[in-house]
């Protein structure tokens, strides 16, 4: 009877922890999915996930966090975890993945330098005199912003953003907006502390290139405002380069 029964255990497969991972991620990712659990809407707790999945708390934190890794949940300290929208993988999105590395930030520096170097000329080109006091405006909160131990990050993307409403084009602002203030490379990484420079010297740099940009716009110089913005972005992408070889 002993030997039947150690036999039997013997064909038995076990279950990994690995597999007991994937296992809940896929069962709670499919019921996010195909909204059995709708968005903002509480997943079980960690030991009701523990009880139906007959594993540990471990276990089911690990599967918690591949969830949050994969955008399906957020997890609020000390309430619980909740289920996110879904966005269709074929519209064009950003989430915080993809702000992730060094690398992930140049890469988003690179669609700004093909988006916002256009939308310089466009707003040379097109720019009303409220358009330049909203500019100048954003410059002015950035430099005072510098003065009491700011990263400036909201003034810079108002500036950034002002400049794509100055096109004229709705698009441009529509995309800038959903960008959003995420898109300030120092909001995902320490640039001033990549670039060996201090915050003050840094942001110094940073303002006297809005300067420039502004300025061209200003005097209507179209090519002159592309090359401001294309140096302006490509010295930030070159200030990360710098960094990862340090």
């Amino acid at each position: 009877m002993l030997v039947n029964t150690v036999a039997a255990h013997a064909q038995t497969p076990l279950r990994r922890p690995r597999g007991l991972v994937s296992e809940i991620v896929e069962s709670l990712a499919a019921s996010i999915r195909a909204g059995v659990i709708k968005p903002g809407e509480k997943l079980p707790t960690e030991a009701a996930i523990m009880t139906r999945f007959d594993v540990s708390r471990t276990v089911v934190r690990e599967a918690l966090s591949k969830l949050q890794a994969s955008n399906l949940v957020s997890t609020r300290h000390g309430i619980g975890t909740f289920a996110l929208e879904q966005v269709d993988p074929k519209t064009f999105h950003l989430s915080a993945s993809d702000f992730a590395t060094v690398n992930d930030v140049i890469s988003v520096l690179e669609l700004r330098i093909s988006l916002e170097t256009e939308s310089a000329g466009l707003a040379a080109q097109r720019r009303t005199a409220d358009h330049l006091v909203a500019m100048q405006q954003a410059l002015d909160t950035f430099e005072d912003s510098t003065k009491h131990d700011s990263d400036a990050a909201p003034s810079d993307y108002s500036f950034h953003l002002e400049i794509a409403k100055a096109t004229g084009n709705r698009h441009f602002a529509d995309l800038m907006t959903y960008l959003g203030e995420k898109i300030i490379p120092r909001t995902r990484v320490n640039t001033p502390a990549h670039a060996q420079q201090d915050r003050a010297s840094y942001l110094k740099r940073v303002h006297s290139e809005h300067q420039n940009i502004l300025a061209a716009i200003r005097n209507q110089k179209p090519d002159a405002a592309r090359a401001a913005m294309r140096l302006h972005l490509s010295n930030s992408q070159e200030r990360l380069r710098k960094s990862q070889s340090n």
